[in-house]
């Protein structure tokens, strides 16, 4: 089995101000993690840490897109740090914010051909002149899969660093039809929350497993943003949106996405820990997860 290492990319580059004159405070999140012992129960060989560009406010303004040159360079070191380690180790990837999965997909194009499962409370499948913020973070998915500003979707003429027919975007809530539309015209696999309850997340999981063997790619990348789970669960993150995955919905999903040898790593994103001051839904979210990668990872045959 591949030894974890943690790998932080404290990036809040992706997400607009909450409020004029504040930095999100997801760039805290690896640090506020590790207080909360999740470096500690999930044991890794080594922890590697790579610090964001300069956060800025103001959106770029030929496209409209935040920290757009700092998230280009911020990728291209992100992905020289991860290349080498994909090799042999099994990487656990904290952000930070969404934008942090340009990196990860750079790396990933450099290494072979491989899958996304994007599970998260949004698609973030959507190109600048639909957002309304200018952030990244609420577009990685799209991005990743080639849409958007070329400074971003081309880097090092890289793109796309996922073919979108082989990105399954799963649990967005945010049934606004404009905002669908894009990714259901697209050739992308998109499982929305009410979708998954009705399919059930083991089968959901196993059909996308089963997607990636019949396709032999190299393997797939797991992008967790906390905000896939019930707002009752996670309140402590930029978008928030009732309903979501319980413990167990979530535990159902994950644990055959972490026994496969195809998966390469996984990321998790968006806690934001100055809307969590006492830490309780971050220790649940600390308990479940853990618990679930560790009996995961058990059963894992390479």
């Amino acid at each position: 089995m591949n030894e974890v290492v943690i790998v932080e990319f404290p990036s809040n580059l992706g997400l607009k101000e909450p409020t004029p004159g504040q930095e999100p405070g997801v760039r805290n999140l690896p640090d506020w993690l590790n207080q909360q012992q999740f470096h500690e129960k999930l044991k890794p060989k080594q922890v590697f840490r790579l610090a964001a560009p300069t956060y800025c406010a103001l959106p770029d303004p030929e496209t409209g897109v935040l920290n757009i040159n700092a998230l280009a360079q911020y990728a291209q070191d992100q992905a020289s740090m991860l290349f080498p380690l994909l090799e042999q180790q099994f990487l656990v990837v904290i952000g930070g914010d969404c934008s942090i999965l340009l990196g990860s997909a750079l790396a990933l194009k450099q290494k072979g051909t491989y899958a996304l499962f994007y599970l998260d409370g949004h698609t973030d499948f959507m190109e600048p002149t639909l957002s309304r913020t200018g952030g990244v973070g609420g577009m990685a998915a799209a991005m990743v899969a080639g849409y958007g500003p070329a400074k971003l979707t081309q880097i090092n003429q890289q793109g796309p660093y996922i073919p979108e027919e082989f990105v399954w975007c799963v649990g967005n809530r945010e049934y606004d039809a404009e905002y669908e539309k894009v990714i259901q015209d697209s050739r992308a696999t998109y499982v929305s929350l009410a979708l998954l309850r009705q399919t059930g997340e083991i089968h959901m999981a196993s059909a996308f497993l089963k997607k990636v063997s019949a396709l032999k790619l190299d393997g797939f990348w797991l992008h967790l943003d906390v905000d896939v789970l019930d707002d009752a669960l996670m309140p402590a993150v930029d978008s928030r949106s009732p309903g979501g995955l319980s413990y167990p919905q979530l535990h159902n999903l994950l644990t055959p996405l972490i026994a496969s040898p195809k998966l390469a790593g996984l990321e998790i994103t968006i806690l934001d820990p100055d809307l969590d001051p006492t830490g309780q839904y971050t220790q649940a979210f600390v308990t479940n997860f853990v618990s679930t990668f560790i009996n995961a990872r058990k059963s894992v045959i390479y």
